[in-house]
């Protein structure tokens, strides 16, 4: 017959005492600890933040409100006149439309091209594909000055490259001036910036396709669709977070890149055909000795960048799928 236990009676070993509950103020001291030491690892990134983007950020703001030569001691506040300013400055209103037509171009066209050659890449069994995807990625290790530096020659009126090919193959009547025709110097420009970024967003593109698993590939060509079919209706959806991910950085950086390009290639000529908003802020900051005209551009960059970016993620938005 079974007997009982009595109450209280447990399952331990005898000889053995549940410890007892740790004290509420020991675990409040345990989440102190915790919270410092979140705080001490955050420290170091808050204080570069802080000194070398929040506050330099600020100096920008603050100093498009004065005139001032960048030497000189004397500042004087002068309130929205650099702003109003810039709305009759032919030069500023050239370089801003400059600057748009270059995002709006390499955009597209970096864009478009990385998602094809990816799905290529991933998709297409192609020989010798790490080499091409090797050869491609290369421009983006270079530095944009050795980019500048090749374009340059590439362009060279007399003995570049491309001029030389169409000489070659008996077309002279196409041969231009690339880098000093007001016409076409801005393509020429595109053209740079386009082979500099294109390996580093393929190479993100074919990443986020090789997370699709391989089962839906092979149910939708079953169902009769087609490669063009199942990348609009397969890939495009399933790696939609990533390209809007990637067409907000891209967007920041090319304003960043058409900078360097510029000022490496151009100078901004010819006319100033190609100049740009960050070039044209260098000149007037620390050529023209306008340093508070220069902050009052480098405040209509850093506006034009963000409601850029906020435009592009508000127009990218939809429900992410999940597979």
């Amino acid at each position: 017959m079974l007997s009982t236990p009595p109450p209280g009676a447990t399952d331990r070993p005898p000889g053995k005492r549940t410890p007892p509950p740790a004290p509420p103020w020991r675990a409040a001291a345990r989440g102190r600890g915790n919270t410092g030491f979140v705080w001490a690892c955050l420290l170091p990134a808050l204080v570069l933040f802080t000194v070398f983007m929040a506050v330099p950020t600020v100096n920008v703001f603050r100093m498009s409100f004065y005139t001032w030569s960048g030497f000189s001691p004397q500042k004087r506040f002068v309130g929205w006149d650099n702003f109003r300013r810039l709305l009759d400055d032919d030069q500023f209103v050239r370089a801003f439309q400059n600057t748009v037509a270059l995002l709006v171009v390499v955009t597209v066209v970096t864009t478009v091209s990385g998602l094809f050659l990816a799905a290529v890449m991933t998709r297409q069994r192609l020989r010798g594909r790490n080499l091409y995807r090797f050869v491609l990625y290369i421009p983006n290790v270079l530095s944009v000055v050795v980019i500048a530096a090749i374009f340059s020659a590439v362009y060279d009126q007399r003995n570049g490259l491309l001029n030389g090919a169409l000489r070659l193959l008996s077309l002279d009547g196409w041969q231009q001036i690339w880098l000093g025709d007001q016409q076409i110097v801005l393509y020429s420009v595109a053209i740079a910036m386009v082979w500099q970024s294109l390996g580093y967003y393929m190479v993100l593109y074919m990443a986020a396709m090789a997370g699709i698993p391989e089962e839906l590939y092979e149910a939708s060509a079953l169902d009769g669709a087609s490669a063009v079919r199942q990348f609009f209706a397969l890939t495009l959806p399933l790696i939609w977070q990533s390209l809007r991910t990637t067409l907000t950085f891209f967007i920041m950086s090319s304003v960043n890149l058409s900078f360097v390009l510029v000022r490496a290639m151009t100078g901004g000529g010819p006319d100033g055909s190609s100049e740009v908003l960050l070039d044209y802020m260098y000149k007037q900051a620390y050529t023209n000795s306008s340093y508070g005209y220069g902050m009052a551009i480098g405040v209509v960059v850093f506006v034009f960048s963000f409601l850029v970016s906020l435009l592009v993620s508000r127009a990218t938005r939809r429900e992410p799928l999940q597979f």
